[in-house]
């Protein structure tokens, strides 16, 4: 799997992609891209992220990435039910079964577009669809004998279990499944538990961890840049230092990004805001350092809620991270 900006060669089925470059050019210089939308909000505690794979659609996304020379497969949409036609379950692992199906299908089509040398672009959604995205792309490099690293990019560290959460939102569980703990169902969407080495794994911009979740990530093992260190050391610094760890020993690294991690005063339009986030450029920088490693393996937008943005104001902006991430620059 190459990185999306880099020469794509003769993927299996580059020809099927659906839209092209406008150059042949620009087209044998980027890999295409498998666009997949994951509709859900049973993961969170308030409705409305299920709608942001839409709202980044209408933002431009698309017309956006051909632009860049993209040439983009649409996967489709993985749609979970609603909250009137599923039972709630468990009240420590909240929606347990649907999620976890949602999950299995959508890493089952992740999977299916990476043998097919492609870029996953995932659009979400809570963050409770990292689970399978995630994993998928775990998976794909470990059937070939390689790890990959994992960049977390939020406000929160989602290192809960059901042992200590205190709402089950099963969107605050995810990095805890993805690095071993968990309910069974979604251990087992992975090939292997942890589907990632938490020697491989930092989380940036965190500001909001529960007290009962600080322990489980103290002993986890995972690096947190939280934002006191963001603040005291430079994004610069602490970015660097993520991709250098992620990326040591490893085939590359998938990024999952949670609009949330930005100042709700630039991106209002969030699953979970909280007060004091990175700041636009910040953001930008992230997602351009990513791009520079030349090591992206996959990316997923998350937590996008277009009823509580303003004239879809974060879903523009969540198109500019994306674009900055597959390769867009300022010169």
């Amino acid at each position: 799997m190459t990185h999306p900006s880099e020469a794509a060669g003769t993927s299996p089925r580059a020809e099927d992609v659906s839209e092209g470059a406008s150059t042949p050019r620009e087209a044998a210089t980027r890999a295409p891209v498998a666009l997949l939308s994951v509709s859900i909000d049973l993961g969170a505690g308030r409705r409305g992220v299920d709608m942001g794979p839409s709202a980044l659609r209408i933002a431009g996304l698309v017309p956006a990435l051909v632009e860049l020379g993209y040439r983009i497969r649409e996967l489709g949409t993985v749609h979970a039910s609603g909250p009137e036609l599923t039972s709630t379950g468990e009240s420590k692992a909240r929606y347990l079964p649907e999620i976890s199906e949602v999950c299995r299908r959508s890493h089952e089509l992740t999977l299916e577009a990476m043998e097919d040398g492609l870029f996953p672009l995932v659009l979400g959604g809570d963050h409770s669809l990292s689970m399978g995205t995630a994993s998928a792309v775990a998976d794909f490099h470990r059937r070939r004998g390689d790890k990959i690293g994992l960049l977390w990019v939020d406000a929160h560290t989602d290192m809960n279990t059901p042992a200590i959460t205190p709402s089950g939102n099963i969107h605050g569980m995810s990095l805890s499944v993805l690095t071993g703990e968990g309910p069974k169902p979604l251990l087992e969407l992975a090939d292997a538990v942890p589907a990632v080495d938490p020697a491989h794994v930092c989380v940036i911009g965190a500001r909001e961890v529960d007290p009962s979740e600080r322990e489980a990530v103290r002993a986890s093992g995972i690096r947190v840049f939280t934002m006191s260190e963001v603040d005291e050391r430079g994004i610069a610094v602490c970015v660097d230092e993520a991709i250098e760890r992620a990326t040591r020993g490893t085939a590359g690294l998938h990024v999952s990004f949670d609009l949330d991690v930005i100042d709700p005063m630039e991106a209002p339009g969030v699953g979970t805001p909280v007060p004091g986030g990175i700041s636009y450029r910040e953001a930008h920088l992230i997602c351009e350092k990513v791009a520079r490693s030349k090591k992206l393996l996959g990316f997923e937008l998350v937590e996008l809620n277009p009823v509580l943005d303003l004239g879809n104001r974060t879903a523009r902006l969540g198109v500019g991270l994306v674009e900055s991430a597959l390769g867009k620059s300022i010169l």
